[in-house]
């Protein structure tokens, strides 16, 4: 980060600042929430009066819970840090519906503003990390209204998904939770939407002449976003096997990365303006239909090294929920009327990789028949890229075409720069009071009408998924999927060019 992003960064942030993590001791706060926080310390970016409490139900003394939230903590991280860290940091220990153990924490809480020197003219946040189970959501928050939360000060709620099931209980769940909070005090994090390159989108859509001036239906022919995991559940199937991958996956992260993709250009850079014009493009979309649907689930490989979904005991061995899913969208605008978009998801594939993949059309004149398609290649994930594949003459006194590629690799271009985690960019965006990044109430009220039809038919119909084997690229018709129903060509020989060595050991 320069100077300057960091000056401008900490001038945000001279709030007093209390962050409460709820469900401390679980998983997903060790794993994701306090080494973003640490990560943001470390950088200077936490306000310079804050403290954060850990509250859950696990009873730990100050040395167990600062061993369990350093777990994930990097080997190479500066012990010096880690200790001063720890020094903002304490834990609470409570239940989640007893109102006395809640009016402990908002004790704590008032004593720690007075040990950060708490003034009268100060201006003060409390932050509510909810990093628990969606079953607690409601009963957590009921409590925080009550019990802990201060109408002197700024409040901001953080809620991880899943939010809901399906549409009905989705907004069961939002009337419950707004019912509590204002939607302004609200943050639905998607963890996705904190992603480097989704972060991106904006600025290579609109501060880009050449890619918004293609952006439609009259150049593009296809797009295609997918999210592949080279792991299966490895025992969290029990979890896994109540929502299944539309849910996990592409109800919410996916959905997400589409609507940022498709949206028309906000009318500035506003988080609501932002939010209005995604919720435009999924007012839009058709619900998805069974017949656009390729579902599947893994089995053990062949030499039995890699389990199956069901060979997890804590799945049913009845089990038909998929971990493998294609869908074709539809959004019809005059955008984007006629293009597919084609969303796909699975577990135990054959690599890990999320990229937004965008065919454009066939050249319509006939001087150089048989092209390939031009591509832009966007990859959010493993390693940061850009990627434009289009033809070029080979050099020489040939006249043969050939497919190349105009690649910007975030890891060779940027060496020198780290990527900051999703999380930690996503914390930062709510100290901000930035709802850009986080999904508003009617975004997600959209999202669940249009997989909600498809999931109830998937379940009343009792589909079964297609087996695939653990480390393969899915099931049967999985790679022909694109072609069929979307319309995508494939490139016929990729190029992959490799610089070569000159005799002195330089590059050509």
């Amino acid at each position: 980060m320069s100077r300057n992003c960091r000056l401008h960064a900490a001038a945000k942030h001279e709030e007093l600042t209390t962050i409460v993590v709820f469900g401390a001791s679980g998983d997903l706060a060790k794993k994701k929430t306090y080494p973003a926080l640490f990560h943001l310390f470390q950088q200077g970016l936490l306000p310079r009066r804050t403290r954060i409490i850990g509250y859950a139900r696990t009873k730990m003394t100050p040395e167990e819970f600062n061993k369990r939230v350093t777990s994930f903590f990097k080997a190479t991280d500066d012990p010096k840090d880690v200790t001063a860290f720890l020094k903002i940091c304490e834990y609470v220990s409570g239940k989640y519906d007893v109102d006395e153990d809640f009016k402990g924490l908002r004790k704590e809480i008032d004593t720690n503003e007075q040990l950060m020197h708490k003034r009268e003219s100060d201006e003060r946040v409390h932050i509510y990390y909810l990093a628990l189970p969606p079953s607690v959501f409601v009963s957590v928050g009921t409590q925080i209204r009550r019990n802990v939360y201060d109408g002197s000060c700024t409040n901001r709620v953080v809620i991880e998904k899943p939010f809901g099931h399906d549409l009905e209980s989705s907004r069961a769940l939002s009337k419950s939770i707004g019912a509590l909070f204002a939607e302004d005090e609200i943050y639905r994090i998607d963890h996705y939407l904190g992603k480097e390159m989704v972060k991106n989108i904006l600025a290579l859509r609109f501060a880009n002449v050449f890619y918004e001036a293609v952006w439609d239906r009259r150049h593009i022919a296809n797009v295609q976003i997918t999210f592949k995991e080279p792991f299966g559940t490895e025992g969290r199937g029990g979890y896994f096997d109540e929502f299944g991958i539309i849910r996990d996956v592409m109800q919410n992260h996916l959905l997400q990365v589409l609507s940022i993709v498709a949206m028309h250009p906000p009318k500035s850079l506003r988080s609501e303006d932002i939010r209005d014009r995604k919720t435009e493009v999924l007012r839009r979309i058709l619900p998805i239909q069974l017949e656009d649907t390729l579902l599947g689930q893994y089995v053990g490989t062949r030499d039995s090294s890699r389990p199956g979904y069901k060979d997890d005991e804590t799945v049913p061995k009845s089990s038909i929920t998929p971990t493998y899913a294609q869908c074709v969208l539809h959004v019809d605008n005059d955008r984007w009327r006629g293009v597919p978009w084609v969303i796909k998801a699975g577990k135990a594939l054959d690599e890990a990789k999320m990229i937004i993949r965008i065919q454009f059309k066939d050249m319509v004149n006939a001087l150089f028949p048989n092209l390939a398609r031009n591509e832009l290649i966007l990859q959010v994930s493993p390693k940061e890229s850009v990627t434009i594949k289009t033809i070029v003459k080979e050099p020489g006194l040939s006249t043969n075409l050939a497919m190349s590629e105009l690649d910007l690799s975030y890891h060779k271009r940027y060496q020198d720069l780290k990527i900051p985690d999703a999380y930690a960019t996503l914390i930062l965006d709510v100290l901000n009071g930035d709802h850009s990044n986080f999904v508003r109430s009617d975004e997600l009220d959209e999202a669940w009408r249009i997989f909600t039809p498809l999931l109830h038919q998937i379940e009343k119909e009792e589909v079964v998924p297609l087996p695939y084997e653990y480390g393969s690229t899915g099931p049967k018709g999985a790679d022909e999927f694109p072609t069929e129903r979307a319309g995508y060509k494939p490139t016929a020989k990729e190029y992959h060019w490799e610089p070569k060595t000159a005799a002195n050991g330089g590059k050509l």
